[in-house]
């Protein structure tokens, strides 16, 4: 979502009509699902561009029932499978808009220079280096403090603010309202940004790291785990949203990636998994 940040407060988001899903989409790490490859095809096709202008790159898409239709169609996977192709379109969009060049993820083009400006704002940190993702667009370094207070900007954002306070509530906004952009089913964005109802937007990353936004309390969370393991993540936001009030701790969603009993393939009981004591 910060990357998605010169989207809007440029203008290209409302001179190109997209709407909350648009936005929720650019900010997504989608499944690659048929809803996902569909919209960012007909986004490309919105703003006169094809899936060869995309610099993400294709990957095999997580979601197993396109996997498999690619399969049976003997088809290789295209950009638009791409988790991160929604965010592209988004670069794509803003990069039209300022009328640059089509190598968007080249590190000193003009997008690039504002998603930077953007990143330190908000984290309130200068930006110490970058690493190329695997979908070829740059990383800002940030220290996890600084990205929990951009997270913490973005909760407390009001649509009634400055350009960057609406263009924040925008964003955040537009993921709880379609959980589904942002992730896909079975992921534990989506399935938990759905079980809270709106309230709350939560997006997951590379090597363990988990963000949200809580607007009612002005909240925002980062976290990383050490090892890089998703499963601890997502137990570590569950435990810390069920501590803030914003998720029921019996909740399916929730339920599901709390520490708990570890089976094996057999069935049988090998071991358990432990938040730390007083983390809860």
């Amino acid at each position: 979502m910060i990357q998605a940040l010169p989207l809007v407060e440029s203008g290209a988001a409302d001179a190109a009509g997209l709407t909350d899903r648009h936005l929720a989409l650019s900010c997504a790490s989608h499944q690659g699902a048929a809803l996902h490859v569909g919209m960012t095809g007909q986004w490309l096709a919105e703003l006169g561009l094809a899936e060869a202008d995309l610099r993400c790159g294709s990957h095999e898409p997580y979601d197993r029932e396109e996997r498999n239709r690619l399969i049976r169609a003997d088809d290789p996977p295209c950009q638009l499978h791409n988790n991160c192709s929604g965010k592209h379109c988004g670069f794509l969009t803003a990069t039209q808009y300022m009328k640059a060049g089509p190598e968007y993820v080249e590190i000193d083009h003009p997008l690039q220079r504002a998603i930077k400006a953007a990143t330190e704002e908000v984290t309130g940190e200068s930006v110490a280096g970058y690493g190329i993702d695997g979908c070829s667009a740059p990383n800002f370094a940030m220290s996890l403090a600084g990205l929990a207070r951009a997270m913490q900007g973005f909760a407390a954002a009001r649509d009634s603010g400055d350009a960057r306070q609406r263009a924040m509530a925008r964003l955040r906004d537009a993921m709880a309202a379609h959980p589904e952009m942002v992730a896909g089913e079975g992921r534990a964005c989506t399935e938990l940004m759905r079980a809270m109802g709106g309230r709350v937007s939560i997006k997951t990353g590379a090597e363990a790291v988990f963000v949200a936004m809580i607007p009612e309390q002005k909240i925002g969370i980062a976290l990383k785990i050490a090892d890089g393991a998703t499963r601890a993540s997502e137990a570590a936001v569950v435990a810390l949203l069920v501590r803030l009030g914003v998720l029921a701790a019996d909740h399916p969603m929730a339920q599901k990636r709390l520490p708990g009993v570890q089976k094996n393939w057999r069935g049988l009981e090998t071991g358990e998994v432990r938040l730390a004591a007083g983390f809860t």
